[in-house]
């Protein structure tokens, strides 16, 4: 397999304006310009939880440039809500797992109430942008206002308002998971400590915001979605439920999207109703979403409480540990528990743990809706865990990393079985990997921890407070149900490949161009990638969960495979040999052994053409294209050690990274340059999650963090360089041996930092077990120690 292959994008051999247009590939959705084309803009709620007595449109329904304006009732009328889990557990989890579940659906626009501020009550569609904004200022609205609940504690109270009142609870889900017996183990244990972590809310925030297109063929009856989305299989599904459409006669396509992070990875109400718009008015239309709209509409993530109680030995080893802990789901719950089982299923990480019990509990408040963003309840349990071996360290008087070593998982005990089941019912086992092994590369990287705490210690003595942290954390990836691939010999001998995975910029089409280029015996070049269109493969699943990658590359194994033995014995027959002395070489299938006997792709492809049955072998149907639908059986499993060196000026509280090292382990790796890119993009998200972004409100519900002024996003200036160092353990549960990437760099940041900065403040005993890392919390603390 190439290591490193040219920086080349398959699509773009097709990119002319025509083509741009109909598949919106290599454009953004803002870049979009259809004839005719209307402007959407929705009006949003100014206020956290009311009751709607009116939305008065009458105004603005006849403002200039006006063509249509509805309101939540209206719309109610004519389209049922979204779903919501879109990502329902599948029936193997639900027979092995205690949960209780309840299911919210959000209306397309609210019509009896509205529930979090930001949440859309009526759409208005005009000739221009301004035009609609400007109408959007005339609806007139009667709200009566409700109590707000935005703490989830409160929320679970009897007394507490209730968000949905048809469940008469905030409480929207709930599960108990373990392994061994903790209670009895704790109440043994030699030593035992209980802490509360809180890991707070922020978001996605990729740098294009949301945005829908939809147009209308009525001689075809075809309506065309253009999303900036990760699913548009999903996109397309719930589109044509809704409006009642054939899924044939709904096309979704995701131009090239500019970051997703899984804030784009289910269906939203937009995604329905500027569709149902188009076809309704007969011609396109067009909602694009502005940054502070982004932050008040837009899902957010994490968010959880935590109550741990863990036993441990004298030696530092854990014999049991306990967690209690809720989830703040927002408003409406899209993704169902995908993220709060997460974090119950990844709390363990690298460690054995023989006795384990995790319950989680859902709860609604007067917020935007919570789903996943990159690492999805993966950053969450880390926290947990990674702070807890630090107390342990504390409590004790020895090195945290000793800890750490004392309770790995050795890669001699590899396949190592969990004994919980993870999200797609099966067992969790650790395919492979040496967890030990990272956390060394890991601290040699900074330069080892015995010259780190002589310098900590020359340091102190000068007055500056230095601290070492450590993140581990394993992931599951490659995720199912499936992932589709199509693959097809064009006549020109190039290979086309399409498949169900949507880009937002990872380099999709550079790695499975080299995928393919290995399988084929051909150059990237000669590899075309269509991706995020559904009408370029019937069925597919999305790009999420570090997914790609694993359950693609496996679909293209098997569908390749499939399509050479056609390959070959078309060869065979024209070359009259026996198909075992055949070779894929240079763009062609040749004898072995035999340099000048060679058939190129396109001739081999000629002969697959009807009318040319006498090339091929007897009863053989024309045409080389193979589909193939791949179902993981299970996760592959990857796995991290991040390692952090911080100062802390005691003065002010401000935290600066001084330097940052990652040993990561996602087995094969298909191409260096695009993983670390992965890695370091994801860790720059997990540092700026813990040292700076947060998502704030106030009593009432209002965001105070409704901009990039409020919401602070990390400068390239307080990166230090990242160092990458790769462990290489190929997983067994696939062909290339690959397992996912994407999510990972976000998981460990939070906990390497927080322990670096509890390091830095050794003497004064200070905890950090609540994020965000705030320089003033920090001096408060000081001044109380």
């Amino acid at each position: 397999m190439n290591d490193i292959g040219p920086p080349y994008v398959g699509r773009s051999m097709l990119r002319r304006e025509d083509h741009r247009l109909l598949t919106g590939q290599g454009m953004f959705l803002a870049d979009l310009a259809l004839p005719g084309m209307l402007h959407a803009v929705l009006v949003r709620s100014p206020v956290a939880h009311a009751r709607i007595r009116a939305v008065d449109l009458t105004t603005a329904a006849s403002a200039p440039g006006v063509l249509l304006a509805l309101n939540g009732a209206e719309v109610l009328q004519l389209l049922p809500p979204v779903p919501e889990g879109q990502l329902s557990m599948p029936r193997k989890w639900t027979t092995l797992v205690q949960h209780k579940f309840l299911n919210p659906q959000q209306p397309l626009l609210a019509h009896d109430k509205v529930r979090h501020v930001g949440e859309a009550m009526a759409v208005i569609v005009a000739t221009t942008r301004h035009q609609a904004d400007d109408a959007a200022e005339l609806v007139r609205w009667e709200l009566e206002e409700l109590p707000v609940v935005v703490d989830p504690e409160a929320a679970l109270r009897e007394d507490g308002p209730i968000v949905h009142e048809r469940f008469e609870t905030n409480q929207v889900g709930s599960f108990s998971i373990g392994r061994g017996d903790a209670d009895a183990a704790l109440a043994r244990a030699p030593h035992r400590l209980q802490r509360r972590f809180h890991h707070h809310r922020y978001t996605a925030m990729p740098m294009e915001c949301r945005g829908v297109a939809a147009a209308f063929d009525t001689r075809a009856g075809l309506l065309t979605i253009w999303s900036s989305t990760q699913v548009v299989h999903w996109v397309r599904r719930e589109v044509a439920n809704m409006l009642r459409l054939p899924e044939a006669q709904v096309r979704c396509i995701a131009p090239d999207v500019g970051g997703g992070f899984g804030g784009k990875g289910h269906v939203y109400p937009e995604d329905v109703l500027i569709g149902f718009l188009a076809r309704r008015l007969g011609r396109p239309v067009r909602w694009l979403e502005d940054r502070r709209e982004h932050l008040m509409s837009a899902t957010h993530s994490r968010d959880q409480w935590h109550d741990v109680d863990v036993g441990f030995d004298g030696n530092g080893r854990i014999l049991a540990l306990r967690d209690d802990y809720i989830v703040d789901c927002g408003a409406w719950n899209p993704i169902g528990s995908g993220v709060a089982y997460n974090t119950a299923v990844h709390m363990c990480g690298p460690y054995k743990i023989e006795n384990f019990a995790a319950s989680g509990r859902i709860a609604v408040t007067n917020k935007v809706p919570n789903a996943p963003y990159r690492g999805a309840g993966r950053p969450e349990a880390a926290f947990v865990m990674e702070r807890v071996m630090d107390l342990v360290a504390r409590e004790l008087g020895l090195e945290p990393a000793e800890v750490r070593r004392r309770n790995m998982i050795r890669a001699d005990e590899m396949p190592y079985r969990v004994g919980i089941p993870y999200r797609d019912g099966e067992p969790v086992v650790y395919d492979s990997g040496d967890f030990p092994g990272a956390l060394e590369k890991a601290l040699n990287a900074l330069g080892g921890l015995p010259a780190f705490r002589n310098r900590q210690r020359d340091a102190r003595a000068q007055g500056r407070y230095l601290g070492f942290g450590i993140g581990c954390y394993t992931e599951g990836t490659g995720v199912g149900p499936f992932e589709s691939a199509f693959v097809r010999i064009d006549p020109s001998g190039k290979i086309y490949v399409a498949s169900g995975a949507c880009p937002q910029g990872q380099g999709m089409e550079t790695i499975f161009a080299q995928i393919a280029a290995d399988m084929w015996q051909v150059a990237p070049e000669d590899v075309v990638v269509a991706l995020a269109d559904t009408s370029a493969i019937a069925i597919g699943f999305g790009t999420m969960a570090s997914r790609s990658t694993v359950t693609l590359s496996a679909a293209m194994h098997h569908a390749s495979e499939r399509l050479r033995f056609k390959v070959f014995s078309i060869a065979a027959n024209l070359l009259e040999c026996a198909e075992a002395d055949l070779e894929l070489r240079n763009g062609g299938v040749g004898i072995v052994g035999v340099p000048g006997a060679t058939l190129s792709l396109a001739r081999i492809a000629q002969a697959a053409r009807p009318g040319w049955d006498n090339e091929r072998p007897v009863g053989m149907d024309a045409g080389l294209e193979e589909t193939f639908y791949w179902q993981p059986p299970t996760v592959t499993w990857s796995y991290a050690v991040h390692a952090a060196i911080v100062e802390v000026d005691v003065d002010t509280g401000r935290v600066r990274l001084e330097d940052y090292a990652v040993a990561h382990d996602c087995g094969v790796v298909v191409n260096p340059m695009l993983v670390e890119g992965q890695i370091i993009g994801g860790a720059v998200q997990g540092i700026g999650g813990v040292l700076s972004e947060a998502i704030a409100y106030d009593a009432g519900g209002q965001l105070l963090s409704g901009s990039l002024m409020d919401y602070a996003l990390p400068f390239a200036a307080d990166m230090p360089d990242i160092r990458i160092v790769h462990q290489h353990s190929p997983s067994p549960l696939n062909p290339l041996g690959v397992k996912g990437v994407g999510e990972g760099g976000a998981v460990a940041p939070p906990a390497a930092i927080a322990n670096a900065v509890c390091d830095a403040l050794a003497e004064s005993g200070i905890e950090v077990n609540a994020t965000p890392v705030r320089g003033e919390k920090l001096v408060e603390a000081m001044r109380k120690h």
